[in-house]
């Protein structure tokens, strides 16, 4: 069984860049996570060092309890997690779409925000795809597949639903590596249809049976 990082290690982790998993630490620090196959040094200059996936999943589970030292304290939540559809923490969080996003931030600091985080994530799929390419989808969107689809959307600049204005909403699917991608129309449904394509997802316009709405189902293009 893979020993779980140390204290020091961990809080490295969970600092780290929450879209290009970018590492700050000490030289010692760094080389041991390298070591245990949880970061790597990018090959070009300046040299800096990111998360592999695996060190992705380390910083998405909950670090285990230690025993207190004095006494015991409610854990704080850990601040990664990407379940919530607003941001959590101060960590930015690709909108989602849905009366939950009450409050969301918008504007100009919010779009240059997105932005930000979109070329992030064009780094990370250079640095993590095998072939160096930014045209498809990495791991790391793989393993949060609506909030991937969601900042392509938002980048692209389509609008998220909100409680005062409708736009796209995006929900996970029971497939595999699949989500399922709602507009207030099919102009728009279309539009995010192309958004995905253009952004390395496969995306097809369906119609659920009962109720005849209309949605895309989108997955991370392999190849």
């Amino acid at each position: 069984m893979t020993r779980p990082p140390t204290v020091a290690q961990r809080r490295v982790i969970d600092a780290a860049d929450p879209v290009t998993g970018r590492l700050r630490g000490t030289e010692p620090q760094l080389a041991a996570l390298v070591k245990r196959g949880l970061a790597f040094r990018h090959p070009r200059p300046p040299h800096d060092h990111f998360l592999t996936p695996a060190g992705h999943r380390v910083r998405e589970t909950a670090p285990a309890p230690a025993a207190p030292a004095g006494p015991a304290t409610a854990p704080a939540e850990h601040p990664h997690l990407p379940s919530a559809p607003a941001d959590d923490g101060g960590v930015f969080a690709a909108r989602v779409g849905g009366p939950e996003e009450t409050g969301a931030a918008s504007g100009p600091d919010r779009a240059r925000e997105v932005h930000t985080a979109w070329q992030g994530l064009l780094e990370l799929r250079r640095m993590t795809n095998t072939d160096g390419s930014a045209d498809r989808p990495c791991g790391w969107e793989r393993a949060h597949l609506v909030r991937a689809a969601a900042l392509a959307l938002e980048a692209a600049g389509h609008r998220p639903a909100g409680p005062d204005a409708d736009g796209y909403r995006v929900r996970a699917t029971p497939q595999p590596e699949a989500v399922a991608v709602y507009a207030p129309d099919a102009e728009e449904l279309r539009a995010c249809a192309a958004t995905l394509e253009g952004a390395g997802w496969q995306a097809g316009e369906y119609t659920r049976p009962r109720t005849r709405e209309r949605y895309v189902l989108a997955s991370p293009r392999r190849v």
